[in-house]
């Protein structure tokens, strides 16, 4: 079920006539339950709530696949602009991105030339900037970008799926860059020839990804809504004496907002990841087939008051 669960909605994820619908419908059927807005202004007084309450942020402005280079220029500009306005309103808040929406399917020029002029910005305005990974077949030429980009700026993080074959040797690779990773299970459709089949072995592969990169020695964010991994890292990190302050839990706005506010009370650093934009669709879809139980959190996010 798990699995016929997973294909429906990443299923849904690449349809364009539901697309089209929520970016007209979505406000009605509960959209702002799950991001922060159209605008990253009028998420601005959303991210002020959950610093107030203890939790900090890292923002994402919706949107991938961009083909056209003046799109992906008009994306960097966006994406500056959020920086600067983090920066003016003292917000606890760090950028995440996709390189699809900077140019990384138009040329590898484009999407540097657009994160060079990101990441000055970011280093100037002292704020964190985290790479999204997507689908497998942009794994390999993400994390070269990033390990790039890694040897100028030093505010600049990306993610490891743990549902890929690769994922350890690319934490391998990693280590000489003193990564700053954010660590997930995956929300791609992928081949059986490239990831995991079995849900219990990505999950063992998270936990080995995590006790791997903590040992490292890398700051560590831990991306799940699953109790199992979030207790084994509390253990892990009790049993190893690392302190609190080398690793954090990231959630996603809308969901298992309790258990949010509980880790944070217990001390450990909680990050919110926050999308914005009308583009809201697919990345629902996905974080539905992510994990059979973020239906229930969704569902719960949408029609609570």
């Amino acid at each position: 079920m798990e699995a016929i669960s997973k294909n429906f909605f990443l299923f849904l994820s690449n349809n364009r006539l539901l697309d089209r619908l929520a970016k007209k419908w979505g406000p009605k059927f509960g959209a702002d339950k799950i991001v922060g807005g159209v605008t990253f202004e009028e998420a601005v007084p959303l991210i002020q709530q959950l610093n107030h309450q203890g939790l900090q942020v890292t923002v994402d402005h919706l949107g991938e696949f961009v083909n056209s280079a003046k799109e992906a220029r008009n994306r960097s500009q966006e994406c500056m602009n959020t920086i600067r306005t983090i920066s003016e309103n003292g917000l606890n808040s760090e950028v995440s991105l996709k390189l699809t929406s900077l140019g990384l399917d138009i040329n590898e020029d484009v999407v540097m030339e657009n994160m060079e002029q990101i990441l000055e910005t970011a280093e100037k305005h002292d704020v964190i900037v985290t790479i999204d990974m997507e689908d497998s077949s942009r794994c390999e030429r993400t994390l070269e970008i990033y390990k790039r980009l890694k040897t100028k700026y030093y505010n600049l993080g990306t993610v490891i799926q743990s549902y890929l074959y690769r994922s350890d040797s690319d934490l391998d690779e990693l280590n000489e860059c003193n990564p700053y990773l954010r660590l997930v299970k995956g929300a791609y459709k992928e081949s059986g020839k490239v990831a995991f089949p079995d849900k219990s072995m990505v999950d063992d592969n998270l936990k080995h990804l995590i006790k791997k990169n903590l040992l490292n020695g890398h700051y560590t964010a831990i991306a799940s809504h699953d109790d199992k991994i979030i207790d084994f890292t509390k253990k892990l990190a009790e049993e190893e004496n690392i302190s609190k302050d080398r690793f954090e839990f990231q959630m996603l706005y809308g969901m298992r907002n309790q258990t949010q506010l509980e880790l944070a009370k217990e001390g450990y650093t909680v990050r919110v990841y926050l999308p914005y934009g009308d583009d809201w669709y697919g990345y629902f879809m996905r974080r539905m087939a992510e994990r059979p139980a973020n239906i229930a959190f969704a569902i719960k996010g949408v029609f609570s008051k």
